[in-house]
């Protein structure tokens, strides 16, 4: 019960901070499809130069180092979204949270890799960011698909990553001017 209690606050309040449209797309144990969106007030020129600079708009909260100036994200094929962990006294370390495996400037990124606690299951996730231009801004969408195996609920999981996912499409998009 405690669990369940724990998961159902958890859910709400990430929940609370998600984006203009946000939402569990598709759920099983097999998987679960992530999928959020806002629309900016930027063109897709700029909302790329910023969604490719994830160290502006970054939850801190959300990375190993504990700060988002420390992310970087190499938009090109087989690039790297990294992350530089200072080891405070020691060699720094890096953590690889997804590869860019499809890009079209100015429109679409899309990167494959396990995000947070996923990385350290056997699971593959497939993060698509898609921008359109729509009346003087753009549309900015993240679907963000997952599946295969995990040692816990992947249905318990769906909602606690999409709240995740949709925190990092708010913070973007407030960076850009989110419309409503």
């Amino acid at each position: 019960m405690r669990r369940a209690l724990l998961g159902l606050t958890a859910s709400l309040v990430l929940t609370a901070a998600a984006p203009l449209a946000a939402k569990v797309a598709a759920s099983s144990e097999a998987g679960f499809v992530s999928h959020n969106e806002a629309l900016v007030r930027a063109p897709p020129e700029q909302v790329w130069a910023t969604l490719i600079a994830p160290s502006q708009w970054w939850n801190s909260a959300h990375t190993y180092s504990g700060d988002a100036a420390n992310m970087t994200l190499n938009a090109k094929a087989g690039g790297c979204f990294c992350e530089r962990v200072p080891g405070k006294g020691r060699p720094d370390g890096e953590v690889e949270h997804m590869r860019v495996i499809y890009m079209t400037p100015h429109s679409a990124l899309r990167l494959s890799g396990g995000l947070g606690p996923l990385q350290s299951e056997p699971v593959n996730g497939v993060l698509t960011v898609t921008l359109k231009p729509e009346g003087e801004g753009t549309r900015v969408a993240f679907d963000y698909a997952v599946g295969g195996y995990m040692r816990a609920s992947t249905v318990e999981m769906a909602p606690l990553v999409d709240g995740v996912v949709g925190e990092q499409l708010q913070r973007l998009a407030e960076r850009l001017g989110k419309v409503g």
